[in-house]
């Protein structure tokens, strides 16, 4: 019996109608790939918002996408991905999808980074108690810090400092939906330190602070009681000079920043005569810590006052102050406008 080889089964006819279905299927694969590419993905509902962690592998993320219900593909998204060579290069944080994107629209969008942000204003003069109730009242914040001491808080930090007040710059910051409000504390905390570094390396030699935390103590005085920004370095000027002689600085602010909640909006007589560290009607020199959150133009003020011969300022009752040099002149001031100012 004639033997056949083996070689024998696979005829040129059939080579070439196995290498036609290998080329076909391979024509179909890749057009099915391009349309998958080009193709907007189904989305339950607009906005779709999800997030991707630090750490998440593309076919997790694919999983977190879909669970959001955008219908990626997960398959086919971690197959375009690699072919494209992207799939080590998915950002993390919050996205939010505005409209169905294709599959190639949305690879594009998670390794740009394309994260939602929000934004949360710290204001020039909070307290850090008005700063925690901002951090505590945002939606987009994880609360991390929720429940911490602010012994805890600074610890965590790595701040130096024995308390919280005045360490924080106030500015507007931007970050990704789900940061932590520790973050965001920690750009604040460390802005601070620049900005004041930065001061008082720049200070005016005069100045009578033995720290850059007795300047930032000085900065918040100013920041809280200038009502025009264009007399803020003459306020600081009068408050040095008065720090320079010994003379009590009797300002307002760092009395109602010692009452805390206590103040009601009225500050009394028997308040000015009350005893406290915080009473500069009483005690000499700065108060312990800061009393709120000084602005960058406060600093510059207390680091580079105007040279001015005055000690004393009364406020015109426009938001303005008229700034006298001897106490008889501040004495004729004060009867022009105690019923629309104040005592300075």
């Amino acid at each position: 019996m004639p033997t056949v080889e083996c070689g024998e089964f696979y005829s040129l006819p059939l080579l070439k109608t196995l290498f036609a279905l290998v080329v076909v299927a391979l024509l179909a694969a890749a057009g099915y790939g391009a349309w998958y590419a080009v193709t907007p993905v189904a989305v339950a509902s607009l906005p779709a918002e999800f997030d991707i962690v630090p750490g998440m592998r593309l076919r997790a993320a694919a999983q977190r996408i879909e669970a959001a219900g955008v219908a990626v593909g997960r398959l086919e998204f971690e197959l375009l991905a690699r072919a494209l060579g992207r799939a080590q290069d998915v950002k993390a944080g919050s996205y939010e999808l505005a409209a169905a994107p294709t599959p190639l629209e949305l690879l594009e969008i998670l390794t740009r980074g394309d994260v939602t942000q929000a934004e949360l204003r710290l204001t020039e003069g909070w307290t850090f108690r008005q700063m925690r109730a901002a951090l505590e009242a945002s939606e987009f914040l994880r609360h991390d810090t929720r429940g911490m001491s602010e012994a805890q808080l600074l610890q965590k930090l790595g701040a130096g400092a024995p308390h919280p007040e005045g360490l924080f710059f106030p500015d507007t910051y931007l970050f990704a939906k789900g940061t932590s409000d520790l973050h965001v504390l920690q750009r604040a905390y460390q802005a601070m330190q620049r900005h004041l570094a930065r001061e008082w390396e720049a200070r005016e030699p005069s100045v009578p602070y033995q720290s850059a935390y007795e300047a930032l103590i000085m900065a918040s005085i100013i920041e809280k009681e200038t009502g025009r920004a264009a007399e803020r370095e003459m306020i600081a000027g009068a408050l040095v000079n008065r720090l320079r002689i010994g003379m009590l600085l009797q300002v307002d602010p760092t009395v109602i920043y010692g009452l805390g909640e206590a103040f009601d909006g009225n500050l009394k007589k028997i308040h000015l005569l009350a005893d406290g560290p915080y009473n500069s009607y009483t005690r000499a020199g700065l108060p312990p810590t800061p009393i709120a959150a000084p602005g960058l133009a406060s600093l510059r003020a207390a680091l580079r006052p105007a040279k001015t011969g005055a000690l004393y300022y009364v406020a015109r009752g426009d938001g303005s102050s008229e700034f006298s040099r001897t106490l008889d002149e501040h004495n004729r001031a004060v009867r022009k406008y105690q019923l629309n100012g104040g005592r300075k």
